[in-house]
C-alpha cells in the first residue's frame, strides 16, 4: 500500500485509470465540513463508499453500483489515516492489487482554495442526523440561523407509525392533508394554507422533513403505501416548496440514519402550534407542479421532457402498479426514469441505507438518456410520490427548470381520450440508473 503526497495524487488522477474513493459520511461528500475543514465537498471525480457503510453493505452490489473493478488501482481518502488503513485493509481482502491512500485532504487539499472541489449545489437542504440533534438540542448546527423551525414526522393516514416512535419534538404531518385523497394531487391553495398554518408553518419557518422506511409487499398489503413513509415525506416536501416554504431540509436517510447513529426516539406526541398567517400567497412557485395540459405541451416540445419515474413492469403495461388503477401502460413519449421495483420503491435513487444516490450517478445516467438541465423537465410517477423524490434529486443539484407532473399516470390514465402505450419502446430509454 502506497501513501500519496498531494502532487502524486493530482498526477495519478491525470496520468491513470485509478479510481477515488471518499470513505468520510455521505454529508462530507455532499459538502458539510463535518471536521473543521476549510472548504467541504469532495475531490472531482471521486466515488462516495463511506466506512460506515462497510460494517454491513453488499460489496458486490456496492461495487457494481459504481463501476469499480478489482485490477484497477484505488486511491483512498478520508478524515484520517486509522480510517484510511481500515478501508485499504477490507479492499486487499477482497483482491484489490493496487492500493494507495491520500491523508492529506483536510490540511492540503481543503485548505488550498487553488484545488477543486465538487459539492451538491442544494447540499444545506439535505441534512445529517447530528445536525438534526444539535437542533433540538438547541445548539447551532452549521448554516442555521432560523429559531423558528419544525420538525415533521411524515407518514400515510397511518398516526400509529409516529406513534411508535419519532424524532423528539418532531410533529406527525399526514400526507392526505397535503395531497386530495380523491385525486392524489397537491390541494387547493386554500386547502394548502389551512394545512400549514395549523402546522406551524409560516413561508419563512424552516421545516425539517423526514419518515420511516419500511418495505412494503404490495402483493400482500392493501394500502402499500402507509409503510413508505419517507417516500411520502419526500412528497410532502415538494408540495410545501410549491407552496412557498423558503428552506426545507430533508433528513437524509429518514429516520433510519438516525437511529443507525443511535439516537432515542420519542414516543411523547408534539402538539403543532397553529399560526395566523402564511405571509405569502401560494403557491409561490408554481412552477414546480404542472398538470395535464402542460404535460401534454412539454411532449410536443423540443425543450422539455416527461420523465416517468416508475418500475419497467409499469411502464411497458405488465402491470398498473395501485390496487386502485386498473390500466397499464405509459403516456406515448416519455422518457423512462426507472424508480426501481415497484411504486412504493426508490432503489435506483438510493443508497442501500436510503440516504440519496451520489449525485453524479443520478445525473449521468439522466444525460445519458437525454434528461439534461437545459430542458424542462417534469417527472412523474403514479400519483406523485416517486416523482417528488425525482424531483429533489435534480432540485438539490440545482437544476433551474424541474416540476413534478402532478397528475401522473392516474390522471392521464382516467381520461380515454388520453393515448396509451404498452410494450416496450423502440426510443431510446433510460435503463442505466
Amino acid at each position: 500500500m502506497n501513501t500519496l503526497f498531494t502532487q502524486e495524487l493530482i498526477a495519478n488522477i491525470e496520468e491513470t485509470d485509478a479510481v477515488l474513493i471518499d470513505i468520510r459520511p455521505i454529508a462530507a461528500y455532499n459538502g458539510w465540513t463535518l471536521e473543521g475543514e476549510k472548504r467541504g465537498g469532495h475531490i472531482p471525480s471521486a466515488k462516495s463508499i463511506p466506512l460506515q457503510w462497510t460494517e454491513y453493505m453488499d460489496w458486490i452490489e456496492v461495487l457494481e453500483e459504481k463501476n469499480i473493478r478489482k485490477e484497477q488501482p484505488v486511491i483512498i481518502y478520508g478524515y484520517t489515516k486509522e480510517n484510511s488503513t481500515m478501508m485499504a485493509q477490507k479492499l486487499d481482502k477482497l483482491g484489490f492489487q493496487q492500493i494507495m491512500t491520500y491523508n492529506h485532504f483536510v490540511d492540503e487539499w481543503a485548505a488550498n482554495w487553488d484545488l477543486p472541489l465538487d459539492k451538491l449545489p442544494r447540499y444545506k437542504h439535505l441534512v445529517y442526523p447530528q445536525w438534526v440533534k444539535q437542533l433540538i438540542d438547541g445548539q447551532q448546527p452549521p448554516h442555521f440561523d432560523n429559531n423558528d423551525y419544525v420538525i415533521c414526522h411524515s407518514h400515510y393516514d397511518h398516526i400509529e407509525d409516529y406513534r411508535k416512535g419519532h424524532i423528539p419534538g418532531a410533529i406527525p404531518v399526514d400526507t392526505n392533508s397535503l395531497e386530495s385523497t380523491e385525486t392524489w394531487n397537491r390541494r387547493s391553495p386554500e386547502e394548502l394554507r389551512e394545512t400549514l398554518q395549523n402546522l406551524g408553518i409560516r413561508h419563512d419557518t424552516m421545516v425539517v422533513i423526514y419518515g420511516r422506511f419500511s418495505s412494503p409487499v404490495y402483493d400482500q398489503e392493501k394500502f402499500p403505501g402507509k409503510s413508505a413513509g419517507h417516500l411520502g415525506a419526500l412528497r410532502c416536501a415538494a408540495i410545501m416548496l410549491y407552496a412557498g416554504v423558503q428552506d426545507i431540509k430533508i433528513l437524509n436517510g429518514g429516520i433510519t440514519s438516525w437511529e443507525t447513529e443511535g439516537y432515542d426516539l420519542s414516543t411523547k406526541p408534539t402538539k403543532p402550534t397553529a399560526v395566523d398567517d402564511f405571509g405569502i400567497t401560494i403557491p409561490a412557485h408554481p412552477e414546480y407542479m404542472i398538470d395535464t395540459p402542460e404535460a401534454k405541451q412539454l411532449l410536443a416540445s423540443d425543450d422539455g421532457e416527461l420523465v416517468s419515474i416508475r418500475s419497467w413492469e409499469e411502464f411497458i403495461g405488465n402491470r398498473s402498479g395501485y390496487h386502485y388503477i386498473e390500466r397499464r401502460g405509459r403516456i406515448p413519449g416519455a422518457v423512462f426514469g426507472n424508480c426501481g421495483s415497484d411504486a412504493y420503491h426508490m432503489e435506483n435513487y438510493r443508497n442501500f441505507d436510503h440516504t440519496m444516490r451520489e449525485y453524479q450517478e443520478v445525473e449521468t445516467a439522466w444525460k445519458d438518456g437525454g434528461i439534461t438541465p437545459d430542458k424542462h423537465i417534469a417527472f412523474y410517477c403514479g400519483t406523485g410520490w416517486r416523482g417528488s423524490e425525482a424531483f429533489w434529486n435534480a432540485w438539490l443539484l440545482g437544476w433551474p427548470n424541474v416540476s413534478v407532473y402532478d397528475g401522473g399516470w392516474f390522471e392521464w390514465c382516467n381520461d380515454p381520450e388520453n393515448p396509451i402505450k404498452t410494450g416496450e419502446p423502440d426510443q431510446s430509454i433510460l435503463k442505466q440508473i
